[in-house]
Order: C-alpha cells, then sequence, then structure tokens
C-alpha cells in the first residue's frame, strides 16, 4: 500500500515540475514575445525586437553577435520590456540628429 502511495507522488510530483520547467522556459517566453511585440505595434513600431537591439548598439559602437543579440532580446523580452521603446526613441533621436532618413 504504502509503494502504490509514493509512486503516486512522485508521478505527480514529476508531471507538476515538468509541467513548471515547460512554462518557465517555453510557454512564458512566448507570452513576453507576444506582449512586446503587441507593445511596438501599439507605437507603429515596424522593426523587430533583434532589429532594434542591433541598431542601438550599433549606435552605441557596440558590434554584437547574432547569439549575443539573441540572448539580449531575451532577457530584455522577459526581465526588461520597456527597455525597446527607449533603445527605439535613441535610435529615432540619432537618426533625426544625424539627417538621415529614418
Amino acid at each position: 500500500m504504502a509503494v502504490v502511495i509514493i509512486i503516486t507522488i512522485v508521478i505527480v510530483s514529476l508531471v507538476g515540475f515538468s509541467g513548471y520547467l515547460f512554462y518557465r522556459y517555453v510557454l512564458y517566453d512566448i507570452i513576453c514575445k507576444n506582449s512586446v511585440n503587441s507593445t511596438l505595434k501599439k507605437y507603429n513600431i515596424e522593426k523587430t525586437q533583434f532589429e532594434i537591439i542591433f541598431e542601438y548598439y550599433k549606435i552605441k559602437g557596440n558590434k554584437l553577435s547574432k547569439r549575443e543579440i539573441s540572448k539580449l532580446e531575451k532577457y530584455y523580452r522577459q526581465n526588461d520590456p520597456e527597455q525597446f521603446l527607449l533603445m527605439y526613441d535613441t535610435i529615432r533621436e540619432e537618426f533625426k540628429n544625424s539627417g538621415k532618413k529614418f
């Protein structure tokens, strides 16, 4: 009888833990990505998250690899989503000040 209870507890624990990991590493990122994309769309920003980060760091003089940009994209998306709007404003101001077409 005790073996059945222990096996049930172990199975439920494994299912719960795997569900948490799925949520934390897959579903949460998808939700965050949709949220940031809808915010960018709300403000009529046609650039992707990747493009915003790439251009921002290019203006700042940092040359980042695609992998580094992807890591930053995920970090900003999950931890600091309003940073995309701030970076976009910086990019827009830089183009306005340089006289280039945005």
